[in-house]
């Protein structure tokens, strides 16, 4: 048994695990190319907030290194227009335009194309590196929160393979199983995309996890007939205010763990922080195709001409969160004031 990895540089080359051939293919495909990387992100062959921010900044990396010019002004207006395009992937994931801000940043003082060159590539090989470190860490927090509660409920993928290497909402029973403590964890299967069955249980199962399935509408009956005794999930995007935008059917389990009287944790990156925003309401939701729910597994299965409302992501009001656990610590109600305070005394 061994945690799956989703990202990996190899030989100059950026290879990522294709998660739209899991559950029935593990296929390590090759990115060569920014179209490439592009193409990856937005058909969600790689997803989740942090991978995408990561593959992302290898992706600029892996762009910039074909740059035939010695100008370092025509080498930053190709980053430039580079960094737009890979922007425009996906607009809900704060970690992608975090991500290839930060190599933006880092090449500004070069003075040299090829200098630029190496320090993007080295720049995106450090933010793999902090997120596999800031996921341990994140699990450790989650453990420790976690203390005495063994049946847990998940949405979604927050995962190692939605990562650089633990995940966040999954990082505890990965890191659980390496300390030898055992969780019962219940996924709910997060339709349309189905990103809870297809990838959560087959990560978990890779990893030994104790894992059951339900249908996203099984989870209120499910947490009072398993007993389940607290949430936690991942976030795309957290506004100044605690705020969080996750996968959609999110809000869903919050409203349950209130109802319940159970813990509902979120766990994410500080990167996954967009403190510009100041509540859920200016975060931008992405709306996807219509096909993701009329069809599945290419069989039609709602009438010709079906009207189709399909967000991606929902937004759980702050009052909901029990606690948001990053890497810099767990941060506890009141947000408003908690989230900039952690940010100021924490670098």
């Amino acid at each position: 048994m061994a945690i799956p990895l989703s990202i990996q540089w190899i030989n100059n080359q950026l290879i990522i695990l294709d998660q739209q051939k899991l559950p029935h293919e593990t296929e390590y495909i090759a990115l060569n190319t920014i179209e490439d990387v592009y193409d990856a992100i937005i058909t969600m062959k790689v997803r989740g907030a942090p991978a995408i921010g990561i593959t992302a900044a290898y992706g600029l990396a892996l762009a910039a290194q074909k740059h035939d010019t010695e100008t370092l002004e025509v080498f930053h207006h190709f980053v430039k227009k580079d960094a737009v395009y890979l922007a425009s992937s996906r607009p809900t994931a704060v970690n992608l335009a975090w991500a290839i801000g930060r190599l933006q940043q880092a090449i500004q003082s070069a003075k040299t194309v090829a200098a630029a060159k190496a320090e993007i590539l080295a720049e995106a090989k450090r933010i793999y590196e902090e997120d596999e470190e800031a996921c341990r860490t994140i699990g450790g927090y989650a453990l420790d929160l976690l203390e005495g509660r063994s049946r847990v409920m998940t949405i979604c993928n927050a995962g190692s393979i939605a990562t650089a290497k633990y995940g966040t909402a999954l990082a505890p029973f990965h890191l659980g199983k390496e300390l030898g403590r055992e969780f019962e964890v219940f996924a709910c299967e997060t339709r349309p995309v189905f990103q809870g069955s297809r990838l959560t249980v087959w990560e978990l199962q890779q990893s030994g996890v104790d894992v059951t399935l339900i249908t996203d509408s099984m989870a209120a009956h499910t947490i009072g007939a398993k007993g389940v005794e607290a949430i936690i999930v991942g976030a795309d995007r957290i506004a100044a205010n605690g705020d969080t935008a996750n996968k959609i059917g999110t809000f869903n389990l919050a409203i349950l763990a209130a109802a319940y009287k159970i813990p509902f944790y979120v766990a994410a990156p500080a990167s996954t922080f967009d403190l510009q925003i100041p509540n859920g309401k200016n975060i931008p939701i992405e709306e996807r195709s219509a096909k993701e729910i009329t069809h599945i597994a290419g069989q039609q299965v709602a009438p010709n001409g079906t009207k189709v409302y399909n967000p991606a992501f929902d937004v759980t009001p702050a009052q909901y969160i029990t606690a948001i656990i990053t890497e810099k610590g767990i941060i506890h109600p009141n947000y408003e004031r908690n989230i900039p305070e952690l940010f100021l005394t924490v670098k």
